[in-house]
């Protein structure tokens, strides 16, 4: 990171989960560590989250792209995919042989390069897609199953990563509840970023420095290839204790809601550092690095989510409600935010969540008539 920040507009944080989340695919399915019987190898699920379309996510991919080009060839060439049309797509990038005439796919690592993250969801959302599903499975390294009867494939044995890019509106506009609530969103790292400098003139990292940076990658990753299971020195095993205690058991909310796997999240980062190192022992030093990298994703949780609870009425009702100001929101203004189609008692409920996080407060105000019920923001 040190090598290419100067030489380009991408914030570090992109730089650097670009790169991780790319190196743990090329290191693939080998090295692991493992907790409670469950295998967690070098897989990341990342979204990097730009608050405008300018957040220069794309020179992130373009430098990284451009270093594993020179340090694994084969691997920028066969093994990197541009979007998922549907589930049956990616069981087809990974599927096992079906017979003598069909052997499958030999290698099974893909990095899902998703450029517009909304595109993904919307294709997980439609009616019969099988694809927030088998997104769920592949990050859980279980098997990919198509159960159509016309063309039935089965994946076994596929290390899927994926990398995502979104800007904060979108990301807000789109995640639905479904996803909150089965899980989907909880898998993905979210990292806020942004710009981090201007260069008019572009970069101009020497092609020598280049190459070099790419040897040095190249030949941690061959000796990544190396690591069978990995496991935390007794110095890592104490600070991993104390930061188990302190993950919690996740807050409410949108936000708490996606970093709800902060344990299976940290570990595998802090593995992915290891191996990069090419360490069976997962230090001190990996493990710090690897709770950085986890806090500033659960802190750019917080900040893209914010006050979102999750509940898609409660969340469009209050961003209704700040927008009115001072002003406030009544009743009938309320349901036409809503678009009619919330019931009275569905708009209470979302009411009663709001003024318990104590986002809104609700009085009556006096008219000649019936009494006014009046919603206002919570001001900070």
């Amino acid at each position: 990171m040190r090598t290419l920040e100067p030489h380009t507009e991408a914030d570090p944080a992109s730089l650097l989960l670009t790169f991780l989340t790319a190196a743990g695919n090329i290191i693939g399915l080998g090295p692991h560590a493992i907790a409670d019987a469950t295998a967690h190898p070098a897989r990341l699920f990342t979204v990097l989250v730009g608050r405008t379309s300018k957040a220069r996510k794309g020179s992130a991919l373009a430098q990284i792209r451009r270093l594993l080009t020179l340090a694994d060839p084969t691997w920028t060439a066969g093994c990197i995919l541009p979007g998922l049309a549907s589930g049956e797509a990616l069981i087809a990038e990974v599927r096992d042989g079906a017979g003598d005439d069909d052997l499958g796919v030999a290698d099974k690592r893909r990095l899902v390069l998703e450029p517009e993250f909304t595109r993904l969801l919307a294709v997980a959302g439609r009616q019969g897609s099988t694809l927030s599903h088998l997104i769920r499975e592949a990050w859980d390294g279980n098997p990919l199953k198509n159960r159509t009867k016309q063309n039935p494939m089965v994946a076994t044995g596929a290390h899927v990563s994926v990398l995502a890019h979104v800007t904060r509106e979108e990301l807000l506009r789109r995640l639905d509840d479904t996803e909150i609530a089965n899980g989907f969103a909880n898998r993905f790292l979210f990292a806020l970023v942004r710009r981090s400098k201007k260069l008019p003139e572009g970069g101009s990292l020497d092609s020598a420095a280049l190459d070099e940076l790419a040897r040095q990658v190249g030949g941690a990753i061959e000796r990544a290839y190396r690591v069978g299971v990995l496991t935390r020195s007794p110095a890592a095993k104490d600070l991993w204790a104390k930061a188990y205690e302190d993950f919690g058991d996740g807050e409410e909310g949108l936000a708490g809601a996606v970093t709800a796997r902060a344990e299976a999240q940290a570990l595998r980062l802090s593995v992915v550092y290891a191996l990069l190192d090419g360490s069976a022992l997962i230090e001190v030093e990996h493990l710090e690095a690897a709770l950085a990298v986890w806090n500033y994703c659960e802190a750019s949780a917080y900040l893209i989510f914010g006050d979102a609870t999750g509940d898609p009425v409660a969340d469009t009702l209050l961003a209704a409600i700040r927008e009115a100001s001072e002003k406030g929101l009544d009743g009938t203004e309320q349901h036409r935010v809503l678009g009619g189609h919330a019931s009275a008692t569905r708009l209470a409920l979302a009411r009663t969540l709001l003024e318990g996080k104590r986002l809104i407060v609700t009085t009556q105000e006096e008219t000649r008539g019936r009494p006014r019920l009046v919603s206002r923001a919570v001001t900070r």
